[in-house]
């Protein structure tokens, strides 16, 4: 009697304490695409800085060429958002010049944000369950189902955190159309996300180190991106977004 006893309420704590099954791709696709949505509206009220540095490389790993920029994302005295530059050393490259292309992956590929309004963009293919520095993720691969001009797109894949369903890393490259002749080419990085608030996961961390292989020449590059100091502005304040501010840079 008390063997038997013993053995259902083992029974019924394994039954209790048994984990619960993962969701289907389907439903894992529509919750981190509506915690996308909810986080990109959220990062629109922050105030952060961003360090950018990409390097020329030889072929001993030594820097030939360099191009900085650190510039503040604020809101100005009217309430609208802005970038000010605060450092933008003479640009030293020798072999590569940025394309409008390279400065939107820099602002929306590169900082990848996948949300509901976009999903039909792309396809997305569940590849199965992976760790992202330890954390318990759902991965998939992303593409673009078609590309409109002018547009730039992420193709790659991504870690989904399998408990707050938003995205907490990348790996990929920015692709779109080119007009006949172009001979752009666009390296593979990882973008790494940190909890800001306690809440949404936000972008801190971007490195790439790849070698473009043009028409005329391979070049080799590193490239690291910082977004540091997130402040979310006054929450009582009402936010109108304004034109943004481009630094002028020296080609080289």
């Amino acid at each position: 009697m008390r063997t038997l006893l013993t053995a259902s309420l083992l029974a019924a704590l394994f039954v209790a304490v048994a984990p619960a099954a993962d969701p289907s791709p389907e439903e894992i696709i529509r919750k981190f695409a509506a915690k996308e949505k909810e986080f990109k509206t959220a990062r629109e009220v922050y105030t952060y800085r961003q360090s950018v540095k990409l390097e020329e490389l030889d072929a001993d790993g030594s820097t030939t060429g360099k191009w900085e920029i650190v510039s503040d994302i604020i809101f100005g005295a009217d309430n609208k958002r802005t970038e000010k530059v605060v450092r933008a050393p003479m640009i030293t490259l020798h072999n590569l010049i940025l394309t409008p292309q390279d400065e939107q992956d820099l602002r929306n590929v590169q900082p990848f944000v996948l949300t509901s309004d976009d999903i039909n963009k792309y396809d997305i293919r569940y590849t199965g369950k992976d760790k992202a520095d330890e954390i318990p993720c759902y991965k998939f691969d992303v593409r673009p189902k078609t590309m409109v001009k002018g547009e730039r797109y992420f193709e790659g894949e991504i870690w989904v955190d399998d408990r707050d369903f938003q995205i907490v890393k990348t790996y990929g490259k920015g692709v779109g159309l080119l007009k006949k002749g172009e001979d752009n080419q666009f390296p593979r990085f990882e973008t790494y996300r940190e909890q800001i608030d306690g809440k949404y996961w936000f972008p801190t961390y971007t490195r790439a180190n790849d070698t473009l292989h043009f028409k005329t020449l391979s070049q080799r590059i590193r490239m690291t991106v910082k977004y540091q100091d997130y402040k979310r502005f006054g929450a009582e304040t009402k936010i109108t977004f304004g034109d943004e501010v481009k630094p002028e840079t020296k080609k080289p």
